[in-house]
């Protein structure tokens, strides 16, 4: 199964996750709510998320002779990708990594850290760029937006539900509340654990798609083993929220499960990326 199909079919398999929470809870009434809630929310994310990661990271724009190379490099990769140019901005962090964002194409960003700057030698660092825009040009900004924000609702309305079963007590059976407050219990887990599938399937395309506009899967395979190694050395604090977006997890230390992991372990990525051939 390809990445691109699981990824659609992961996508539906949230949705339908969510409109069987509201459909369970309040009928065609709840489905309806669900469905219009989760459409404000995406539309909301989807037009100031970018505004908002820059911000929490306090990311400035990569202007000025310092940053000229860098510049000229997104445009190359760019180019090479037949996508805009993205914004470039660096963030004042000396932990090495990168991410991409940006609602499309036209208005995107990439963010790169002090810390990849210095850690990566230029071959390195194209191939790292060269899979951030590869993010853009797949958009996989807006699928991981989706994602995240179809999750979240999940979340909230399972949340509402166990206030609802305990609302019903006295005219619902015990087997109905029973079954509704599982459904709140599991049905969070059930969509984050497709959630972070989604954000996995996503981070192999990048790596083959950064690793053909480049011509080369190697610097990135390199430029992948150094930046999980760092990472592991100086965990990112408070990244929770924002994991998936960078290219390596910056959660590094953890120890939780690979299904539970927003990134493909990088040993794969790896074997994958010296394993092709351009």
């Amino acid at each position: 199964m390809s990445n691109q199909f699981k990824t659609v079919m992961l996508l539906a398999t949230l949705a339908v996750i969510m409109l069987l929470i509201g459909w369970l809870i309040g009928g065609k009434t709840g489905l309806v709510v669900a469905l219009l809630f989760s459409v404000l929310l995406n539309f909301l994310t989807y037009w100031f998320s970018d505004r908002i990661v820059l911000a929490m990271y306090r990311a400035k724009p990569a202007t000025g002779s310092k940053y000229t190379e860098l510049n000229k490099m997104v445009a190359d990769v760019a180019k090479s990708a037949k996508v805009p140019k993205p914004k470039v901005y660096v963030v004042p962090l000396e932990v090495p990594n990168a991410f991409a964002t940006g609602r499309n194409p036209e208005n995107a960003v990439v963010a790169v850290t002090d810390g990849i700057l210095k850690k990566l030698n230029k071959e390195e660092l194209k191939g790292v760029i060269a899979h951030e825009i590869a993010h853009v040009k797949n958009k996989d900004i807006l699928v991981a937006t989706i994602a995240a924000t179809i999750a979240g609702v999940i979340s909230y309305i399972a949340f509402m539900a166990r206030f609802a079963a305990f609302d019903e007590e006295g005219r619902g059976s015990i087997l109905t509340l029973i079954g509704i407050i599982l459904v709140s219990i599991l049905a969070p887990i059930m969509a984050m654990l497709v959630q972070m599938a989604i954000s996995r399937s996503r981070e192999f395309i990048a790596d083959e798609g950064g690793a053909g506009f480049v011509r080369t899967g190697e610097p990135l395979a390199s430029a992948l083993q150094k930046l999980e190694s760092e990472s592991k050395k100086k965990p990112l604090k408070g990244a929770e929220g924002t994991a998936h977006l960078f290219i390596v997890s910056p959660l590094s230390g953890q120890g939780i499960a690979h299904m539970f992991s927003t990134h493909p372990p990088i040993e794969e990525r790896v074997k994958r990326l010296r394993a092709m051939k351009f």
